[in-house]
């Protein structure tokens, strides 16, 4: 009984090691911006330092592994637009106008949009449970608005940037939904590397279609920050989430994953000073309990 106890521990180790990098990254992005970068070049910055692990896995995932038909590299390429690229730097806009707390509870809305592309895409029904689910997640993102109107000095600020995370949480959404064939067929080491891989490609002609090279120019804390966001918000949790599945299941990992929206706003009521309200709270305990119920089996 001792080997599978120890596997499942470690399990929940991981997942809970996944859930502080993504969550923590919010709050990075949110001390680079007063250095005054702005997020194309930051997202560059991120993605840069992922770039040679990535690179590194994807390498070594394809040795020997078959080949890719033509249509197996457009649908890599989408999902990677989608998923590392579109997803990230819609949330990296999002965040010069929100809070971290307020972005991390709308990115957590993905799992209800992805069964509402079920059921637009699919035609399948939702279930009293379904629904009940979605109406506890957006009952606490309302919750959570008011806490960032209540603190705003424009509230059209706090729209325009919960405008871009919610986007960023339907690209998610729809890079999620369009995965799991290609994990299935590619696995998930090789699938994940080329997706970053394309998405890092993206950024880079982002970045050098909007931006002068003089803007790679940066206070070191810039680069310091962008290190952590690509190797400890990226590289460390995808990988730490994709072995934590392998060993408690993708049920039991989502649900360890769902304290994200609480360490982000304790890590920003520390680190940046943001409010920390009962309408905060309201939110998170709303929000958490829709993922929970629409996560069960």
């Amino acid at each position: 009984m001792r080997g599978p106890d120890a596997s499942h521990r470690l399990g929940v180790a991981l997942a809970v090691v996944a859930a502080l990098g993504f969550s923590f990254k919010a709050i990075l992005v949110k001390l680079a911006y007063p250095y005054g970068v702005d997020p194309v070049t930051l997202l560059a910055l991120r993605m840069a330092f992922a770039l040679p692990v990535f690179l590194w896995v994807g390498l070594s995932a394809s040795k020997n592994a078959p080949a890719l038909s033509r249509r197996d590299w457009f649908l890599v390429a989408l999902l990677g637009v989608l998923g590392y690229y579109g997803a990230s730097i819609l949330d990296f806009l999002g965040l010069k106008y929100i809070s971290a707390g307020l972005e991390r509870l709308i990115l957590f809305t993905y799992p209800t949009l992805t069964l509402l592309f079920g059921v637009v895409l699919h035609g399948r029904a939702i279930s009293r449970r379904e629904g009940l689910a979605l109406a506890l997640c957006y009952a606490g993102i309302a919750a959570a608005f008011v806490h960032d109107l209540q603190f705003a000095g424009d509230t059209a600020v706090v729209w325009i940037g919960g405008g871009f995370v919610f986007a960023s949480s339907v690209s998610y959404a729809l890079y999620l939904s369009g995965s799991a064939g290609m994990i299935a067929k590619l696995g998930a080491a090789r699938f994940t590397a080329l997706a970053m891989l394309v998405s890092t490609t993206v950024t880079g002609g982002h970045f050098l279609a909007t931006q002068p090279l003089a803007a790679l120019v940066q206070p070191w804390p810039v680069y310091a920050l962008g290190a952590a966001m690509g190797l400890f918000c990226t590289v460390l949790p995808v990988f730490a989430q994709s072995a934590a599945i392998r060993r408690v299941g993708s049920g039991q990992a989502a649900l360890v994953g769902m304290v994200g929206p609480l360490l982000t706003i304790v890590f920003a009521w520390l680190l940046l000073d943001e409010g920390f309200s009962t309408a905060q709270m309201i939110g998170v305990a709303l929000v958490i309990a829709g993922v929970a119920v629409v996560s069960r089996r």
